[in-house]
């Protein structure tokens, strides 16, 4: 049995494809929602409780952190929902696969790779790396096993991030894209579907545990490439892409709390933020989707909906 905390985009492409290959899959949300397909049982329960936590996974292979508290409220909901997955991993015996992103390493000055060290010293950015550095205690000192996936902003059908819901979601339709940064920034763009796989890979391979994994991702585009090819993969005419300056993005954010919050990571969009996930590929013979497939679909899905 495979358990899953969190049935947003990554949780529920995980749970569906670990039930595609037979296995038994438990999703477990507060609301007891999460895909419905045979083999996937959707639990209600809050993943912070530790002894219910721990009590659902009893037995499983592998316990899945794929769950996203909304960013404003990371400092006080990350703690108590990642002592409650150390707590259920070490009690169960399963292994402790988690979903991460690029947060932990701050801002960089060329590509990231698996060697890259966490750098990031941001309170909401550290905090993703000391969830990870309490994870790599625990298992070095032979309490749990642990395995983390790190994997840059997300792209494809259903996701959520910068480029669905700023740039696709509007050129698609034939509308103008207002994005923050510099749109012609080359930047890492993961799939979905290639995070579930590289999550099930971790979770099962005794190489993984203990280290942290790039997700395999193609090279990388800007915003505005990435819009652009979108639309002429699906027939429509180039995409019109405009740049947000800072200080109008800094006054939204009197007013939004989500636009207040994409202030800590402005960097990421405002110069080259990639990643080279050469390394996991090459010892998982994993490879990433192509860009063009991700594109033309998450395109399609919006130009239809």
């Amino acid at each position: 049995m495979h358990v899953i905390v969190g049935a947003g985009p990554v949780g529920s492409a995980t749970a569906l494809l670990l039930a595609e290959r037979g296995e038994q899959v438990r999703v477990i949300t507060r609301r007891g929602t999460g895909p419905q397909a045979p083999g996937i049982e959707l639990v209600t329960a809050d993943a912070t409780d530790a002894a219910r936590l721990a009590a659902l996974t009893t037995g499983a292979t592998a316990l899945y952190n794929c769950a996203n508290p909304a960013y404003h409220r990371w400092l006080t909901d990350w703690p108590p929902l990642a002592a409650a997955l150390l707590h259920a991993a070490e009690t169960s015996g399963a292994v402790l696969v988690t979903m991460s992103n690029l947060y932990g390493y701050g801002p960089v000055t060329g590509p990231i790779t698996h060697d890259t060290p966490l750098a990031a010293t941001h309170p909401k950015l550290a905090l993703r790396v000391r969830m990870w550095q309490d994870a790599l205690t625990a298992h070095r000192a032979g309490r749990l096993r642990a395995v983390e996936a790190r994997a840059s902003d997300f792209a494809g059908p259903g996701s959520y991030g910068v480029l669905n819901e700023m740039a696709l979601s509007r050129t698609a339709k034939g509308g103008t894209a207002y994005v923050m940064g510099d749109p012609d920034a080359p930047h890492s763009w993961t799939a979905i579907d290639d995070v579930a796989r590289t999550l099930v890979a971790l979770a099962t391979d005794e190489r993984a545990w203990g280290q942290a994994w790039l997700v395999p991702t193609p090279p990388p585009v800007s915003i505005r490439q990435a819009a652009q090819r979108a639309n002429e993969l699906i027939g429509l005419p180039t995409a019109r892409v405009r740049r947000v300056p800072y200080a109008v993005l800094w006054a939204a954010g009197l007013f939004s709390t989500m636009l207040k919050e994409m202030r800590t990571t402005h960097y990421q969009f405002a110069a080259p933020f990639t990643m080279d996930s050469s390394h996991t590929e090459q010892v998982f013979g994993l490879k990433p989707t192509p860009l063009d497939d991700t594109l033309a679909a998450t395109a399609a899905s919006y130009r239809d909906a």
